[in-house]
């Protein structure tokens, strides 16, 4: 594959940065026409004028105004410069590159945030196995020892959750955590919906597991 071939399909990031800084110039531009700041049938100034005004390249410059000719905002004219065709085309272009730069803006947010939550996600997963493997290696010494206890699938808990079962009162054990499918699940509140396998994670004296195993086996 040919240098200029590998460019296209592979821009670089000052490629990229380039893109972005002449499709905002070319909506600037837009702006102003549409704001009758630069009326039709007005020459805009050459592209060394405006690469001097916009801080960029004149290349840069012949890219925005490319942008603009293809929704007939201006017209390119071969040695005699760039006009201004449409104020209502100026608009159409605002409408249409305005949405996309904010859809673009929006989903890059979504995925950043996405990003985030794994993120956030592993480490409270790491955080919870040292906690518990901490309470599982100091237990002698701990004076609240905790108790773990699996919902068999016969168990009248499946599908039920503690609130429904009159857990707390039944059994006098608090339940901290549930341990599903190798995920902890902390503090799962009365509302959460037990499954066949769930291995709750309780506190209370030393009598709560044989009271939860008598009350929901």
């Amino acid at each position: 594959m040919e240098q200029k071939e590998l460019n296209e399909t592979f821009p670089s990031k000052k490629q990229k940065k380039i893109v972005a800084v002449y499709a905002r110039i070319a909506l600037d531009i837009a702006n102003r026409i549409a704001k009758h700041e630069i009326l039709e049938g007005t020459r805009l100034s050459g592209r060394s004028t405006m690469s001097s005004e916009y801080g960029v390249s004149p290349e840069t410059i012949r890219r925005a105004f490319s942008l603009l000719e293809e929704m007939d905002v201006v017209e390119v004219k071969h040695n005699s410069g760039v006009y201004v065709l449409s104020q209502e085309n100026a608009q159409k272009y605002i409408t249409k590159y305005s949405k996309s730069n904010e859809t673009k803006a929006l989903l890059a947010r979504i995925h950043q945030l996405i990003n985030e939550h794994d993120q956030l996600g592993q480490e409270l997963f790491s955080l919870s196995n040292e906690f518990f493997n901490a309470t599982e290696r100091f237990s002698d010494i701990n004076p609240f020892p905790t108790y773990e206890y699996t919902v068999k699938e016969s168990s009248i808990a499946v599908g039920k959750t503690l609130a429904m079962l009159d857990f707390w009162q039944k059994t006098k054990a608090t339940v901290i955590a549930v341990r599903r499918q190798g995920s902890i699940l902390l503090s799962p509140g009365p509302e959460l919906i037990l499954q066949a396998e769930d291995i709750l994670i309780m506190v209370g004296d030393q009598d709560i597991l044989s009271a939860t195993a008598y009350f929901l086996d």
